[in-house]
């Protein structure tokens, strides 16, 4: 296929594609929290060992991020996303093959962290490329969508399924959906070189406006894993859920950040900074909300659901950030901003689990909402007259996004 922008319904098919692959990475990545003790119990380890599946799947992410980025950044996308997908793939079914030891899941695990680190440096600007400038943001909302939905669907669905059939049936479930999403890929993504693209520069490069959005994903990351990593145990001990109401909660965050990200995306390219600093403001609301307020249950729940409104479009409104004001090619930059979110989930968890025996679990919510709270002197700094017009969005003065 020749290097041209692809009929309506070929890049109809390829964005539900990526769609699907973002589904099924971040189900991956996030499924073990719900077996945990299964696969523990099978592989004969302990919880912290099968805790390691998880935190250091984060950690790679955070560490390669930019440096597979950078190293890849002139392999055609229709390759490189071919070959994220299949070693997906290839790794998802890693643990149907039989007796798979903890060394062999955990190198699985690893090579499916470096293509998850790749995966969302290049899939941005791919699905963005595909499209006129003027609608980047649309398109990653609906990036936006397919990745929440594991949290709603893919991790409850995956964690019920490996509970009747055996923990490494979901896995291979979900080997399948990436091979889906290869064969579409393979087939429909054109073949050009990554820089001819639109969607490979920042449409507004202000390298002061892409430190601020790095700056503003760490602190609002980090603030929101603070609190919310010791989230069961607040429940439970401050709001005074039990064990089986906890789900039900918990499902109700799902939805709300689902909810969040479908309203959030089509007002991206509008609104560029609000779909920011509010969802920003809101984050800080809510996490100081349930400090102060979370011991009736019904301001917990309404609370929480804030917090999940919230949270999913503030990473995906710097993603949106990062495409407009990048200062170089937009997967390096995006790169950065996906290693600043796995850097910041792991320093909240690490900050909150320090908190716990000096502050009890709501002291944890409070240090979390002040972290978030920092973020916004960041967000109202008034700009330069030119960034600021780049900053307002089609047809409100910005001529690099009607080019």
């Amino acid at each position: 296929m020749g290097s041209g922008r692809p009929a309506a319904w070929h890049r109809g098919a390829l964005v539900a594609a990526l769609m699907l692959a973002a589904f099924t990475f971040n189900t991956v990545e996030n499924l073990p929290v719900g077996l945990l003790s299964l696969i523990a119990a099978d592989l004969r380890v302990s919880l912290a060992a099968a805790g390691l599946l998880v935190t250091g799947y984060g950690l790679t992410v955070a560490v390669a991020s930019l440096p597979v980025a950078h190293l890849t950044r002139s392999v055609p996308r229709r390759y490189l996303l071919a070959g994220l997908l299949a070693l997906l793939a290839a790794a998802s079914w890693v643990p149907a093959l039989g007796s798979v030891s903890y060394g062999v899941l955990l190198a699985a695990r690893t090579a499916t962290a470096l293509a998850q680190a790749l995966f969302w440096a290049v899939t941005g600007p791919v699905a963005v490329g595909l499209f006129p400038p003027e609608r980047r943001g649309r398109v990653v909302g609906l990036l936006s969508v397919g990745g929440s939905l594991a949290t709603v669907l893919g991790v409850p669905a995956g964690t019920w399924l490996g509970g009747h059939r055996g923990w490494p049936a979901p896995f291979a479930v979900l080997g399948c959906l990436a091979l889906v999403s290869l064969a579409v890929v393979a087939f429909l993504l054109p073949t050009s070189r990554p820089e001819e693209s639109h969607a490979a520069y920042g449409a507004a490069p202000d390298l002061r406006r892409f430190l601020t959005v790095l700056a503003t994903t760490a602190l609002s990351v980090t603030g929101a894993f603070t609190g919310f990593t010791y989230v069961v145990a607040f429940l439970r001990d401050v709001s005074g859920f039990g064990v089986g109401a906890v789900s039900g909660v918990l499902f109700a965050f799902g939805v709300a950040g689902l909810a969040g990200v479908s309203l959030a995306g089509p007002l991206l390219d509008r609104f560029p900074r609000a779909t920011l600093s509010v969802p920003v403001a809101a984050q800080a609301a809510a996490l100081l909300g349930l400090y102060a307020g979370g011991s009736g249950r019904a301001a917990a729940v309404a609370l929480l659901m804030l917090l999940g409104a919230s949270v999913g479009p503030v990473f995906m409104a710097t993603q949106s950030q990062v495409l407009r004001v990048a200062p170089g090619r937009t997967e390096t930059a995006l790169a950065a901003n996906s290693a600043a979110f796995n850097v910041g989930v792991a320093a909240g968890a690490l900050l909150g689990g320090g908190l716990l025996s000096v502050a009890g679990v709501r002291g944890t919510f409070l240090a979390g909402g002040l972290l978030t709270a920092a973020a916004l002197p960041l967000l109202v700094r008034p700009e330069p007259r030119a960034a600021a017009c780049a900053a307002d969005g089609p047809g409100r003065g910005s001529t690099a996004d009607r080019r």
